[in-house]
């Protein structure tokens, strides 16, 4: 039981990580704006805004230069009274729209936001018609033999 255990726990020791998210450091104490209420604006908008270097993290946690330019950005445009959604269409105009992590559902965006419901529903469709096809259906009648076929059966058997 205790070797089944420590499998177990070595099996779960890779997702340990993923499941505890670390703090994260990354924005300097001279990026933090005076008024809390900003602040609290331009982390929850740093938030929503991918590392184009690093790719899977947000820009509040990523350590790249070009997340430290970005996140004085996003405080910059706060300060000067932009709204949230305006900041965002700011950034995006100039970075793209790759930097969101949830990009508009229009456009070309449109199908891969469609794209995996559709193929979850297609490949639905295509494993129930193939177990459909398996079930065993009514058999045809089987018919008796004939004379001739019962002696050359009886023939075969007696070799």
């Amino acid at each position: 039981m205790k070797r089944l255990m420590l499998i177990l726990a070595l099996m779960m020791a890779p997702l340990v990580p993923a499941m505890v998210p670390a703090p994260a450091f990354a924005v300097q104490p001279d990026e933090v704006l005076a008024d809390p209420v900003l602040e609290a604006r331009a982390r929850d908008l740093s938030k929503v805004l991918r590392c184009p270097v690093c790719q899977s993290e947000n820009i509040d946690e990523s350590n790249a230069e070009v997340s430290r330019d970005l996140r004085i950005l996003v405080r910059e445009r706060l300060v000067a009274g932009d709204s949230d959604s305006a900041v965002l269409d700011y950034v995006t105009a100039r970075y793209g729209e790759y930097v969101l992590f949830q990009p508009d559902a229009s456009g070309g965006n449109l199908i891969l936001w469609l794209a995996g419901p559709v193929m979850l529903l297609a490949g639905l469709g295509i494993g129930f018609s193939f177990l459909r096809g398996r079930r065993p259906g009514v058999e045809p009648p089987v018919e008796a033999l004939d004379a001739a076929e019962q002696r050359r059966l009886d023939e075969i058997l007696d070799k």
